[in-house]
């Protein structure tokens, strides 16, 4: 039997994700305020007695001059993915937005195919002959890998990542430290012999981790800009972070934190955590080159993960990690320190392509290659 799919009031959309134990902060209402340059509409799936069954929030970009639209839910829908009828809630999706003026589809779906352990992580990166973490055994697989095969099978095709291996959109490799019926000092057990010195050294050297507010991200965007700098990227403005804080926390107080390493006077690193449900989201991260010897990123995300044990959460999520485990790679250091705090590499199934007018989608795909 077919599913009906029409848009939600925020009031039914965020009842759907109280009700739920993960979905993505690009998946919930106050998502669409932080993207004004993206027209946001919320969509819901029901049952034939009226049952709402699944979510997406959909962002819609328009193409230069022409009054079509990209369609895009990051990291989303949140449906029954293993459902085996999948074109009963695809089929829908792709009807309405056709009929919303979108030329092409693209989504993430929050599922996962393959996770190695922190050991497994380790050993590649140790072994010369391993050039992509794709290429070396997973410890476990998972659903991903069947929905892969099904999304082709109905025209949808993957949007493949670069050579860092990140896609351009949302990271298909992320790292994560399950919390989930742990301790804190079985949390602690499973960071590496380095993280847990430098903690030490933290903690010795007098580093205080406090919790900031809306006045204190024109400091986090200090240490945003010295890093963008340091690391060669191209920092978002701050009426970013103060849109994103402003809308997240609106929706709800404790939707966003801001998280400040403080030293002998002088605030050394900054994080933005992102809360939905029993899932942490490790969001931005920014420090000085100043006095890197008392190890402030190491103290302020073992804070991080302390207090997501404490609010119950299942899982902290240090996003996304490169796949290339060659050592040229200057992002092979931070998929390092992210393993190193017990976190395990997982792959998504990535995102996904339906181009609705094939003409326009190949004619966005040159313009962004382009930029």
């Amino acid at each position: 039997m077919s599913l009906t799919l029409r848009p939600l009031t925020r009031a039914e959309h965020l009842a759907f994700v109280a009700e739920r134990p993960s979905v993505s902060p690009m998946q919930v209402p106050s998502w669409g305020d932080v993207k004004p340059d993206w027209r946001a509409e919320s969509l819901g799936w029901f049952e034939a007695d009226g049952r709402l069954v699944g979510a997406g929030l959909v962002l819609l970009r328009p193409l230069p001059r022409v009054k079509r639209y990209l369609a895009y839910l990051p990291e989303g829908p949140v449906i029954d993915w293993e459902a085996p009828g999948l074109e009963r809630w695809l089929e829908p999706l792709l009807a309405h937005l056709k009929a919303r003026g979108a030329f092409s589809v693209k989504m993430g779906p929050p599922v996962v195919a393959r996770r190695w352990s922190p050991e497994a992580v380790k050993d590649a990166i140790a072994d010369p002959s391993a050039r992509r973490l794709r290429d070396v055994p997973a410890t476990s697989c998972e659903p991903g890998l069947d929905l892969a095969e099904r999304l082709r099978g109905m025209g949808w095709r993957r949007t493949e990542p670069g050579g860092s291996g990140f896609a351009a959109g949302q990271p298909r490799y992320v790292c994560q430290v399950p919390l989930k019926d742990r301790s804190l000092k079985d949390i602690h057990r499973g960071l590496n012999q380095q993280w847990r010195r430098n903690i030490k050294k933290a903690e010795k050297a007098g580093v205080k981790i406090v919790r900031g507010g809306a006045e204190d991200l024109s400091v986090f965007y200090g240490l945003y800009t010295e890093t963008a700098e340091r690391d060669r990227f191209v920092p978002r403005p701050l009426p970013y972070f103060q849109r994103m804080w402003n809308a997240l926390t609106a929706e709800h107080p404790d939707r966003m934190r801001l998280y400040l390493a403080h030293h002998d006077g002088d605030v050394l690193a900054a994080a933005t955590l992102l809360i939905v449900g029993r899932h942490v989201w490790y969001s931005y991260g920014a420090s000085t080159s100043r006095r890197r010897e008392v190890q402030p990123n190491n103290a302020m995300q073992w804070r991080m993960m302390c207090d997501a044990h404490g609010l119950g959460a299942h899982v902290y999520d240090f996003r996304g990690i490169t796949d290339t485990l060659e050592e040229s790679d200057h992002l092979l250091g931070l998929l390092r320190f992210k393993v190193g705090a017990g976190g395990e590499a997982v792959e998504y199934v990535g995102e996904w392509d339906f181009p609705l007018n094939r003409l326009l989608h190949k004619a966005f795909d040159l313009y962004l290659a382009r930029r």
